[in-house]
């Protein structure tokens, strides 16, 4: 994380103490933008230019610790600096003020209890035992946690509606694991003769429920409350069934057994479609991104992320006809599995 030429020189020449700026320095640049968005500083700066005094009287802060912030967040390129006002640049007012379409604020509030969990990687890489994600949250976690898995499918539910197969004529579609029901009601939306059932755990229904309620889709797109893991789905009940990542929850041995189940639940010519992130190659060079990402899969849930290959062996095993792997360019470049059940 280098700021200057020179400090990218001492980097790449290995001078200069790196695993102390890849912590201290990011740890500090994480925690400083999370803190303006949890204090409502990007929102308070959508009508104009502030002063710190300004800012913090509309954000309840002190003005003196307001303003050792607002520098590093010019720094940072998230403000401008203007005199003694500060303004949004294009970065904040199209991601962090909370009136944006494309706003992400929801997951930076959920991200204060996902880095609560990373402080407890050592647990993890000792005991082997993943921590759970969704053991012991809180209602006020739940709320955040549906409201910022919602967030970041803002720009990405048509591209994926777009690219997951549905049968001419559908009319049932099954969303495993849904939550907030974006994906369904996008899906929805472009296939007028479907309807949805978006099954999630009751906890997770209870607190999405309102966000499904203000798309406005009635009863094309409803809840229910369930578990993917243990309930039965029926016999060629649906057309076609999604799981958007969620795989990463269950291992290997689990996704093949609701992958058996999502097969017998499918009208012939019906299609199961799983969408997860990148997995990391665990040999050679691989994406940081999908590392880290397959990491903290791990250790917050049960396996990490999967690979297309691993999921069409899922569907080959249950009777299904994998077609090719479709790689999504937005949305942290989800990978489409589909798999076909035969006529």
């Amino acid at each position: 994380m280098a700021s200057n030429p020179l400090e990218w020189l001492l980097i790449k020449l290995n001078l200069i103490a790196r695993p102390v700026l890849d912590t201290q320095v990011g740890g500090t640049y994480v925690q400083v933008i999370m803190a303006a968005v949890k204090v409502g500083l990007f929102d308070a700066l959508a009508s104009g230019p502030a002063t710190a005094e300004k800012i913090a009287a509309s954000c309840g802060t002190h003005p003196a610790s307001t303003a050792k912030l607002l520098p590093s967040l010019a720094a940072s390129g998230y403000l401008r600096a203007n005199g003694d006002q500060y303004e949004l640049t294009k970065l904040s007012r199209k991601w962090l003020v909370t009136t944006s379409p494309h706003a992400v604020n929801d997951k930076l509030l959920l991200q204060f209890y996902e880095l609560g969990l990373m402080q407890r990687a050592d647990e993890y890489l000792r005991s082997g035992k993943p921590l759970d994600f969704h053991t012991g949250m809180s209602d006020d976690v739940w709320d955040s946690y549906q409201r910022g898995m919602k967030a970041l499918t803002h720009g990405q539910t048509g591209m994926v509606a777009k690219a997951v197969p549905v049968p001419e004529g559908a009319t049932d579609l099954l969303d495993i694991g849904g939550s907030h029901g974006a994906y369904s009601v996008a899906l929805c939306r472009r296939h007028p003769s479907l309807r949805a059932v978006v099954l999630d755990l009751p906890e997770a229904v209870e607190h999405a429920a309102p966000l499904l309620a203000e798309e406005g889709m009635g009863d094309r797109v409803r809840h229910l409350p369930g578990n993917a893991l243990t309930d039965d789905f029926g016999e060629e009940c649906y057309d076609a069934v999604i799981i958007i990542g969620v795989a990463h929850h269950f291992s290997d041995a689990q996704n093949r057994d609701l992958t058996a189940k999502v097969a017998r639940a499918l009208r012939p010519g019906g299609v199961y479609t799983i969408a997860e992130f990148p997995a990391a190659s665990g040999v050679g060079k691989t994406q940081q991104l999908a590392a880290l990402r397959d990491f903290y899969f791990a250790l917050a849930s049960e396996s990490g992320t999967w690979s297309p290959e691993q999921m069409a062996s899922w569907q080959r095993t249950a009777g299904l006809e994998p077609a090719k792997p479709v790689r999504l360019a937005a949305g942290g470049g989800l990978n489409l599995q589909s798999g076909i059940k035969p006529r």
